[in-house]
């Protein structure tokens, strides 16, 4: 009676740097149950080898010339389910790993992680499991305690009448170039003073410069 012995998760890798795929594939030939699928060197050549090749984990640098991790990665997750991609980069801020993880990534590592971790990561998202470095985690939780940045919830029409506030017209000249009667204008900065938290005309013009909430 012979024994079958469970199938090698097929990794894929995509890096622009070729000395870091050569690191990565060296490893993965250390590790019982691992193999190599494949390489790439930008997201646009990972799609189109993953679909010659169809790896069971792809890990994904997130930043690339071209093509970014991001894009590659959605477009993988939507193109071919089954793979599974992790995030391994140098980078560990909180609007990347948002990103990263909103595209389809199941894990997001740096890439100062040890080789046991990694692979630990390999095998854990090869079984549908996440896995994220702490200092991701950390990065993640700051980024989601941030209050929301200001003048988001600014109508159109508001956004208008802010411009033109910038620009120093009063009341009645925005009434003016907007052909809408001063009393609405009126309704309008009041209602721009509250959603921005200012007292004055001033604070908001300045509030509006730092944070661009403006073109």
């Amino acid at each position: 009676m012979t024994i079958s012995t469970p199938q090698p998760i097929r990794v894929m890798l995509v890096d622009d740097h070729a000395m870091v795929r050569r690191g990565l594939a060296t490893m993965l030939k250390v590790f019982d149950g691992l193999q190599l699928a494949g390489e790439a060197d930008s997201g646009a050549a990972a799609i189109q080898l993953c679909a010659e090749v169809l790896p069971d984990v792809v890990l994904m640098d997130m930043v690339m010339p071209g093509m970014d991790g991001a894009a590659a990665t959605r477009a993988i997750r939507q193109q071919f389910p089954q793979v599974q991609v992790i995030a391994l980069t140098s980078f560990k801020e909180g609007e990347l790993i948002k990103k990263a993880l909103e595209a389809g990534a199941i894990a997001y590592l740096l890439k100062d992680v040890s080789a046991d971790d990694l692979v630990r990561a390999i095998r854990a998202a090869y079984a549908g499991r996440t896995t994220l470095s702490p200092e991701a985690a950390q990065a993640l939780v700051e980024t989601t305690n941030q209050p929301p940045a200001p003048g988001l919830d600014l109508t159109e029409r508001e956004r208008e009448v802010l411009t033109l506030m910038i620009e120093g017209l009063n009341n009645t000249q925005i009434a003016g170039r907007l052909t809408v009667s001063p009393s609405t204008i009126k309704s309008h900065v009041s209602n721009i003073l509250s959603k921005l938290g200012v007292a004055s005309r001033t604070e908001a013009v300045t509030l509006a410069l730092r944070n661009r909430i403006v073109p």
